[in-house]
């Protein structure tokens, strides 16, 4: 098939840092604000160089705000990379915030990211898929093209509860992160971008992180690297039967990749607590290539950017929801 032929699809990496990590998983330290920056961004962006592929990371401001990583993300947009906003301070449950709240978020870390990058972001992604009607309407007030914060699947819970199990949290944290993941009902969402009804018109587009249609389980690389541990096989038949009901639906994926998917234990030790960190870089960069390889010859991969600017040529729902 030729690449102009091609159906689009986004793909973006959620930029958490080694304290976002410790501070989720209540390690004491994370305040000091650790950054393996050092070590991961110029790790992902030869591969991406290598693949020649495109996109976007979803920045926090906090670490935009520290001098010492403004080297680093400064190399993302000099690559040819996009950027987006992914909140101040990574917080999983920013939908429990007020609206003053939910601004202060995005306009901190909206400074943040155009004094290291230059570049001023039009697209958020939450935290822990965190979202809210007063987020996207706050978004669409500053003049944000897209929020891509929903990952439309029933397993929410399931994965709060393991979670919670895994954390060192206490009662009162847990209690502030009860809506992490989302609810059973996230898994009836539309996959498909659209434009949610705020009451002013088409002012912002929902783009959810996609999964697989019609039994509604998440394939982005975390998944697929877990179902690697016990048979590449299984994992590859599992790529291609997510892609397979993509074509049949007509549902465009939107891509989500984690430092963590292209990095192990060998390379950031003090993380060797979280699942997977045991799978050497070396393997999970060979996984990172094999998938992209793979999405990359049914698709044009794209930043979310362009991924964006596409969905707004075609004719998208407008939808009630709540």
């Amino acid at each position: 098939m030729g690449e102009h032929r091609k159906p689009p699809a986004g793909l973006s990496l959620d930029l958490d840092n080694l304290w976002s990590y410790m501070k989720i998983h209540g390690d004491k330290g994370w305040g000091k604000y650790p950054s393996y920056f050092s070590i991961f961004v110029p790790h992902v962006l030869d591969i991406l160089d290598e693949l020649d592929i495109r996109i976007t990371f979803f920045i926090v401001g906090k670490d935009a705000e520290i001098e010492e990583n403004r080297i680093y993300l400064k190399m993302i947009t000099e690559r040819g990379h996009d950027v987006g906003n992914h909140s101040h301070n990574h917080e999983p449950w920013l939908q429990s915030y007020d609206t003053q709240e939910i601004e202060k978020e995005i306009e901190m870390a909206e400074n943040s990211i155009f004094t290291a990058t230059g570049y001023k972001t039009l697209g958020f992604r939450g935290p822990g898929f965190s979202w809210s009607m007063d987020l996207l309407k706050v978004l669409e007030k500053r003049g944000y093209l897209y929020d891509t914060s929903i990952l439309p699947t029933w397993l929410g819970p399931l994965a709060r509860r393991y979670y919670f199990w895994k954390a060192n949290l206490s009662d009162r944290e847990k209690d502030a992160r009860k809506e992490l993941f989302g609810k059973f009902t996230e898994g009836f969402r539309p996959l498909e971008p659209y434009y949610p009804d705020t009451g002013n018109g088409r002012g912002i587009m929902e783009i959810p992180v996609t999964t697989m249609p019609l039994l509604r389980v998440p394939f982005h690389l975390s998944y697929l690297l877990y179902i690697s541990r016990f048979s590449p096989f299984l994992m590859k038949a599992y790529l291609n039967k997510a892609l397979f009901l993509c074509k049949c639906t007509g549902v465009r994926p939107v891509y989500l990749l984690h430092p963590l998917d292209i990095i192990g234990g060998d390379k950031i030790s003090e993380l060797s607590f979280f699942p997977g960190m045991d799978l050497p870089s070396d393997q999970k960069v060979n996984v990172f290539k094999q998938v992209l390889s793979r999405i990359k010859r049914s698709y044009r991969l794209l930043t979310m950017h362009d991924f964006t600017m596409e969905m707004m040529k075609t004719n998208l729902r407008t939808l009630t929801i709540r």
